[in-house]
């Protein structure tokens, strides 16, 4: 079964870019959610109770993920902590993950964006 595309995650650099995307997703519920309970007069809490358990978890994952990816991948130690400190702003994650790709810091990620810019980027004759 080829072309799965981003739920392939049989590589490290395919498991960080899913956990990245996932992160900023859960950012973005638990935002939703809090805005539910904290905007209106009377607030309704589901959202945060919901979403901040859920936030909590992957969040951990991601952690894990990038000290994993990190290692796998020989990443610098500033790499590896602006990673880790991605986790923190909302949707971080993602800014990083665009970052390490074109910067060639996610492996067989980095290779091939950098293939497919080369295919359609302009040749000189």
């Amino acid at each position: 079964m080829t072309g799965m595309g981003f739920f392939d995650l049989r590589t490290t650099a395919s498991r960080f870019r899913f956990f990245a995307v996932l992160e900023a997703l859960s950012w973005i519920g638990l935002l939703t959610g809090m805005a539910f309970k904290y905007l209106p007069a009377e607030g309704n809490e589901i959202g945060v109770k919901i979403f901040g358990p859920v936030h909590g978890g992957i969040f951990v994952l991601f952690v894990i993920t990038a000290l994993l990816t990190a290692r796998e991948l020989n990443w610098s130690p500033k790499t590896t902590v602006l990673a880790l400190a991605s986790s923190i702003p909302p949707l971080a994650t993602v800014l990083f993950e665009v970052w390490a790709v074109r910067t060639g810091q996610l492996g067989e990620l980095s290779t091939g964006a950098s293939e497919g810019a080369a295919a359609t980027s302009p040749t000189a004759s």
